[in-house]
């Protein structure tokens, strides 16, 4: 897993992964690696959205609270 670069300094995210149809999410303070999937409830769509997140280093934590909090695999 890739750290988080957190460039606002208070996300939950600690650290993710990003496959081709998924992204692998782990929260600070938090053993449990959270799957969100192409095929899953979170669609393409969002795990697109939460790769560019990742990947910018802003804005991934709260883009899961608001739109795919519980739509892990």
């Amino acid at each position: 897993m890739e750290r988080y670069a957190n460039r606002s300094g208070g996300s939950g995210v600690y650290a993710y992964s990003i496959g081709l149809d998924c992204i692998h999410v782990k929260f600070s303070g938090n053993a449990k690696i959270y799957q969100y999937s192409y095929t899953g409830k979170a669609g393409q769509k969002h795990v697109d959205n939460m790769k560019l997140l990742a990947q910018k280093g802003s804005g991934l934590n709260t883009y899961i609270n608001l739109h795919v909090k519980y739509k892990y695999d």
